[in-house]
């Protein structure tokens, strides 16, 4: 695994006083977003598509840390738009350390080398550098050249100066499983702690929705990538638990925990998670947790959930499982996730499907070059186009 002891220590001892005390639902991770703002445009990112004004909002240092000690959770991580980018990030880091949180800092690592600097060395930090392949794959993931080998450079930097680093991968549709094992041997020479590999979600407003994975390609997708690690031996490391990656393999009909996740950004407290967006907020972590819905997300409860398997949805529940069947857990750990057989079924549907829309008649579609028209006259994009 690649998760250090004091970590695996420090957050079980967390889940278990929680489970002493009764709790069902606790955190696991925040999800600390302080600005949308990002220096790429990736196919398959939904985050970034916002007005010019909310992209140059950014959560204060106070905001930020009020958001963590409300919160409670022993990890702490910051996506974006890109962390970097936002001038008090060091300060907010330097609060999440001295609190003892483990905090992992997603970067794209374009402006890593400039800011490293401005950071110290701890148990407790993480830079997550966001790679989706090898050199072709993710310069084409992000839509831009060069920005493979700038993300290794800034990967060898870190690790030259005693930072803890990993990799923070996503996989899209037509992934190639040997591209994938050569890429994940990569990832290890580089002398990175672990690997975060995750599906990618289809988010509502990402520019395509013909890249992303169903749950059916997903599973055999890893199947494929895993048995070829066992076939050439490979010694890769992974930032997850052992029952997560036999979830992703087929082999457990998990249901998502998304309170295990909760989201803080500039518009409060997202419902219920960070991949939906469009579920609306609440004006606290209380209200977070007591209020929301949580029976109506999740696979088979809620359509906008039915492809998930991302990492930040079903973690959670992985750990939750370890800590109920630990041998289990053990046995997964020491053998790996099976990568053959029948799979785990999938869970049964709950909500009614709803109807088959009628076809518009071709005279009254409006074109997409007209739709683009008046989208930039009032300053907004348009999914695609």
């Amino acid at each position: 695994m690649g998760i250090p002891l004091i970590q695996q220590y420090r957050v079980a001892r967390y889940i278990l006083g929680r489970k002493l005390r009764g709790q069902r639902r606790y955190p696991l991770v925040l999800m600390l977003e302080p600005l949308f703002q990002c220096n790429l445009a990736c196919a398959g990112c939904g985050k970034i598509d916002y007005p010019k004004e909310i992209l140059q909002k950014r959560l204060s240092v106070e905001q930020a840390l009020a958001a963590v000690d409300e919160c409670g959770a022993p990890m702490v991580s910051i996506p974006g738009g890109e962390p970097l980018i936002h001038k008090d990030m060091p300060a907010i880091v330097a609060g999440i350390v001295a609190r003892k949180r483990f905090v992992y800092l997603c970067t794209n690592a374009i402006l890593l080398a400039k800011h490293i600097d401005e950071y110290r060395p701890s148990p407790y930090l993480t830079f997550s550098v966001h790679l989706d392949g090898n050199r072709e794959r993710h310069d084409q993931s992000v839509c831009q050249e060069g920005v493979f080998d700038k993300a290794v450079a800034a990967i060898r930097l870190a690790r030259s100066k005693g930072f803890r680093v990993t990799v923070n991968c996503t996989l899209f549709q037509q992934e190639d499983p040997g591209d994938v094992a050569d890429f994940f041997d990569t990832a290890m020479s580089l002398g990175v702690e672990g690997i975060t590999v995750s599906p990618g979600y289809s988010y509502q407003h990402a520019p395509r929705q013909d890249v992303f994975l169903g749950r059916s390609a997903s599973k055999q997708l890893f199947r494929e990538i895993f048995k070829r690690g066992r076939e050439r031996r490979a010694r890769w490391s992974f930032n997850h638990s052992a029952l997560f990656l036999d979830f992703l393999a087929g082999n457990q009909s998990y249901q998502c925990t998304p309170w295990s996740t909760p989201t803080y950004n500039l518009f409060g407290w997202q419902r219920p998670c960070y991949l939906l967006t469009d579920e609306g907020y609440a004006g606290s972590y209380r209200s977070l947790m007591e209020e929301t819905d949580w029976e109506r997300y999740g696979a088979g409860r809620n359509p906008k959930c039915n492809n998930c398997m991302a990492h930040c949805g079903y973690e959670g529940t992985a750990v939750d499982d370890a800590f109920a069947h630990p041998l289990k857990a053990l046995a997964i750990s020491l053998r790996g996730p099976r990568v053959s057989g029948p799979m785990a079924p999938e869970l049964p549907v709950l909500y009614e499907e709803p109807p088959l829309k009628a076809e518009v008649p071709a005279e009254v579609t409006i074109p997409l070059a007209e739709v683009r028209a008046s989208a930039n006259r009032e300053g907004r994009r348009v999914s695609g186009a």
